[in-house]
């Protein structure tokens, strides 16, 4: 059995800055497992721009980010495996895998980092009545096809869900010839980021409708049209308001999941909100010596921000195997309340953390006016005025380690939204 200091399951963004972190950090055994054909993940058919804009103060397209970090590893000699599939991974970090050179193969870890991404929540969780026509495409699988197989997946579309990636690929289509209609919101509020509301609808004149939804699809070959609903405040479509409308395709782009099944294999514990991994300060999960990054532990909407959270995890998966992580005995809570979702980490050990600490989150819904408060325990300690928050964009606080040990008894830290 082949043995490694370090194991990387994902070759994106995440698994690329980890490994270049590792490395950088004093460790050399280290080993990469992509199931892909290539390096880069998800950013190969992102060929828009605006990636890169804090990790390398310019603005880049996927490929080109991936690039950077690819070349990267390359020059630290860093070992990777591609169209290599992880199949499980055992409780003593035993990596099990599979390749068509190698067949079935073992690898010991003595630490392992997570960086497997994330998927898109498929048709089959909307439950949207209708045949199974050819024309409906996951809006990451028509992104695929226009950008890296060459191929348009329609003419007429009609995307359901207002996520970054359906924002994209509303102004994609319509580059490439295609008509959108409508972009349909069941929400009362878009999931994407705002500039892309603005760069990719407003630019485009594509209409974008709040609180509606997909309730039929015609067509039994091929879509022949949707019928749309405005919808209540429970999500349920409100009669009178339907409308048809004519397309041959139809985007879903309908919210990500992070990419979990081996985490789940290895029972450990699981944020039921964000269905990532539960992390501390370290980004080490409930098991020992194994850690999570990027979107497999919560999804992301900067790619930079992927790569920053990756690298600290590259660096504490060094001082874990270098034994600089202390077993803590002191531990505390973080707590989300008032329309904060949930926060990364879960729990902070003091001794093990860096000077300065990213605590990042989502909110529950679009608060205006309103202000991000930080509780220790019983006392507001910090209070930022935010014009507003939404769930589409991911929020952030910094904590340090002086501000805590200013605290010696403190046994929860409190995030929440707070009004005038």
């Amino acid at each position: 059995m082949k043995s490694y200091d370090i194991v990387i399951v994902g070759g994106g963004p995440a698994g690329l800055a980890a490994a270049a972190s590792a490395k950088e950090h004093g460790i050399d055994s280290i080993l990469i497992l992509e199931r892909d054909k290539e390096l880069g993940g998800i950013l190969n058919q992102c060929i828009h721009n605006g990636f890169g804009l804090h990790t390398f103060k310019e603005e880049l397209t996927g490929p080109e980010y991936a690039g950077r970090f690819i070349e990267k590893v390359e020059e630290l000699g860093i070992t990777y495996e591609l169209n290599t599939m992880v199949m499980d991974i055992s409780k003593d970090k035993v990596v099990t895998a599979m390749n068509r050179e190698e067949g079935l193969f073992e690898i010991q870890a003595k630490a392992i980092i997570l960086a497997m991404g994330c998927r898109e929540r498929p048709r089959g969780a909307l439950n949207i009545p209708g045949y199974r026509p050819a024309g409906i495409f996951s809006a990451g699988t028509a992104q695929r096809l226009v950008n890296m197989e060459g191929y348009l997946p329609g003419r007429e579309v009609v995307i359901l869900g207002s996520g970054d990636i359906g924002l994209i690929m509303a102004r994609r289509m319509m580059l490439e010839g295609a008509h959108v209609k409508v972009v349909a919101e069941l929400m009362p509020y878009s999931g994407g980021l705002k500039r892309n509301i603005v760069q990719c609808l407003d630019d485009y004149g594509i209409p974008l409708k709040l609180s509606h939804t997909v309730i039929d699809i015609d067509g039994k070959e091929r879509v022949k049209g949707v019928t749309l609903a405005q919808v209540d405040e429970k999500g349920k479509p409100i009669k009178g308001t339907e409308e048809y409308i004519p397309c041959d395709t139809l985007l879903l782009s309908v919210g990500l999941i992070p990419e979990n099944e081996l985490s789940r294999g290895l029972d450990i514990d699981m944020e039921r909100v964000t269905s990532g991994p539960v992390v501390n300060e370290s980004l080490e999960t409930s098991m020992e010596g194994v850690f999570a990054c990027g979107n497999v532990l919560h999804v992301h909407d900067l790619v930079d921000f992927v790569s920053e959270e990756a690298a600290m995890a590259g660096k504490n998966a060094v001082k874990y195997i270098k034994g600089e992580l202390a077993a803590a005995d002191k531990k505390i809570d973080l707590v989300p309340e008032d329309g904060v979702r949930y926060t990364v980490p879960k729990y902070i050990r003091p001794e093990n953390m860096d000077e300065k600490l990213t605590v990042r989150f989502r909110v529950g819904g679009v608060f205006k006016n309103c202000y991000i408060s930080t509780y220790f325990d019983g006392e507001r300690i910090m209070r930022r005025k935010r014009p507003v928050v939404a769930p589409g964009e991911m929020e952030e606080i910094k904590l340090t380690k002086e501000q805590l040990s200013q605290y010696p008894d403190l046994k929860k830290i409190t995030i929440k939204v707070e009004k005038e």
